[in-house]
């Protein structure tokens, strides 16, 4: 006999307890089994003994067909992974002494982030003397808040980070 597989719950000959509480393929309760007459009940139907509830008193096992229930299994996690929204971390630097037109361009990308679902990060990074002035760099951030918050919300606020502030944002309000 194989060793039991990780994640899968024993079927037929795999379940070692010597009773079992079971259930048939309607969901009616049999009553409790030797495990061994169980295994035949479900041969003699055509199904396989599958232990649903193995930390039970006694563990709960199921007729069913196995091939079928781990089928049904594989398709609903393909359909929880086609409809799961994956959301990226998207960064926009900037610093202290940003020009007006590198900052707007900062803004565009942003803005493109946001409508895309993806949330921005965006980073100021201080240099030398600069590190006195941390209020100029949460400006800078509030200011490119400012400039989309018709499409994002502040998630983190600006915090420093060593030599760099951080601030987090999130797709928010939609345009109206």
């Amino acid at each position: 006999m194989e060793p039991p597989r990780r994640n899968e719950p024993r079927v037929n000959e795999r379940i070692r307890v010597p009773r079992v509480l079971v259930i048939d393929e309607l969901g009616e309760k049999l009553g409790e089994f030797m495990t061994r007459d169980a295994i035949d009940l479900a041969k003699e139907r055509g199904l396989d003994l599958v232990e649903v509830a193995p930390n039970g008193r006694p563990p709960v096992c199921r007729i069913v067909d196995y091939g079928r229930l781990k089928y049904d299994k594989k398709k609903k996690e393909a359909v929880a992974r086609k409809n799961q929204v994956i959301v990226n971390l998207k960064e926009v630097k900037v610093r202290p002494k940003t020009d007006e037109h590198d900052f707007a361009v900062k803004v565009k990308h942003a803005r493109r982030f946001i409508e895309a679902g993806d949330k921005v990060k965006v980073s100021c990074r201080f240099r030398g003397r600069e590190m006195a002035h941390r209020d100029i760099g949460a400006d800078q951030c509030r200011r490119l808040h400012k400039a989309i918050e018709d499409v994002a919300i502040i998630e983190q606020q600006p915090r420093m980070d060593g030599r760099l502030m951080v601030m987090i944002l999130a797709p928010g309000k939609k345009k109206g």
